[in-house]
């Protein structure tokens, strides 16, 4: 195995480890967890392209209408991507295939209020309606130039064309294969760079969209991770080497991921039951599967902020039946971790203090 694999396979497993520690702690199960979080990666990758709006600024922008002292047109930046994440999250939960036509309405959401209306020798069109460009472009002053406008419809249809037949062939379950197909799309779009502006944050966009139609944490791409992340794609594009580029941006993950965990376990009140150690602890212990590990488990995280419950409580909160609301409900009587009384139409379960 070479060394890139070697290292591939290491921030592999980091991921999956972090990923499990962060759903065991039931992060994602906080009040307005999904919309904060959302707002977040807006904020940023708006941050990326030069917006100063800050996190709460985008929050109180979004929420209360309350606009910063802070330049126009970065608020636009922002409103703008907020509209764009919502038409994107709507439309890929129907796992339609991606298309020219639809990337097009997707930068038209990014650049509604900010695209630039453009007259070259190629001819007009508009960033703000979301059309590819016809004029040559290059990263920055002194940068690579991208491809001729001229060769962008022909790549872009077979982009689609490709990162259609990969969504229908992936193991959805395996979320390292989805984070690589998600990065690599962005990596693809982005070095085909279709339009004048907006690239980076359609592209961004497209990423995270991939990722929750397949139901993993979106990845965020921090202002202060900025230097790392274009020069991960400049080095990848230099290089011609893709994984430059998917490595970074499995390696960011990771340390948002290890931050966020550390943050919440910081700053949370009280101990959170933690739902993987348990689970590991019941499998070892009484030789259960992990699978009735984890629905024991999930009873005693809801059981967190109560001292008691019933096998009706139970029932309601998990779907389970009845009869096998009150065998889960037995086995955790019998492993120590709750107590029961009362009689069987009357009986409550409650943690045991040397287990809370």
């Amino acid at each position: 195995m070479t060394r890139i694999a070697v290292m591939k396979e290491e921030y592999n497993k980091q991921l999956l480890s972090l990923l499990e520690r962060h759903k065991s702690l039931g992060i994602g199960e906080q009040i307005d967890y999904q919309k904060f979080y959302l707002y977040s990666i807006i904020a940023h990758s708006t941050a990326i392209e030069g917006s100063t709006v800050t996190e709460v600024e985008t929050q109180l922008l979004f929420d209360e209408g309350i606009g910063a002292n802070k330049p126009l047109l970065e608020q636009l930046m922002n409103l703008d991507l907020k509209v764009a994440y919502e038409y994107g999250i709507h439309w890929i939960k129907g796992h339609e295939p991606i298309t020219v036509d639809w990337l097009v309405k997707l930068a038209a959401k990014v650049m509604a209020r900010t695209g630039s209306e453009y007259n070259t020798l190629g001819g007009c069109f508009s960033a703000a309606r979301g059309e590819l460009r016809k004029l040559n472009v290059t990263a920055g002053i002194g940068g690579r130039s991208y491809m001729s406008y001229l060769k962008v419809p022909t790549h872009l249809a077979a982009f689609c064309e490709e990162l259609n037949e990969r969504c229908k062939t992936i193991d959805a379950s395996d979320a390292c294969a989805v984070y690589e197909l998600s990065f690599w799309a962005h990596y693809m779009l982005v070095t085909i760079h279709p339009w004048a502006d907006g690239n980076g944050r359609t592209s961004r966009l497209l990423m995270n969209l991939l990722q929750i139609e397949f139901d993993v944490l979106p990845t965020k791409v921090l202002k202060d991770d900025k230097a790392e992340y274009i020069q991960s794609l400049v080095d990848a594009r230099e290089s011609d080497d893709i994984n430059i580029f998917i490595d970074c941006m499995t390696r960011l993950h990771c340390k948002h991921l290890k931050n966020d965990i550390d943050q919440y376990v910081s700053t949370t009140a009280e101990p959170m039951v933690d739902k993987l150690a348990m689970r590991q602890e019941m499998v070892d212990k009484w030789s259960i599967k992990p699978s009735l590990a984890q629905k024991l488990v999930d009873i005693l995280h809801f059981m967190a902020d109560n001292d008691e419950t019933t096998t009706d409580v139970i029932v309601k909160q998990f779907g389970f039946t009845a009869t096998t609301a009150k065998r889960y409900l037995r086995q955790l009587t019998e492993f120590g971790y709750l107590q029961s009384q009362g009689g069987n139409k009357n009986r409550t379960y409650r943690k045991v203090a040397s287990r809370t």
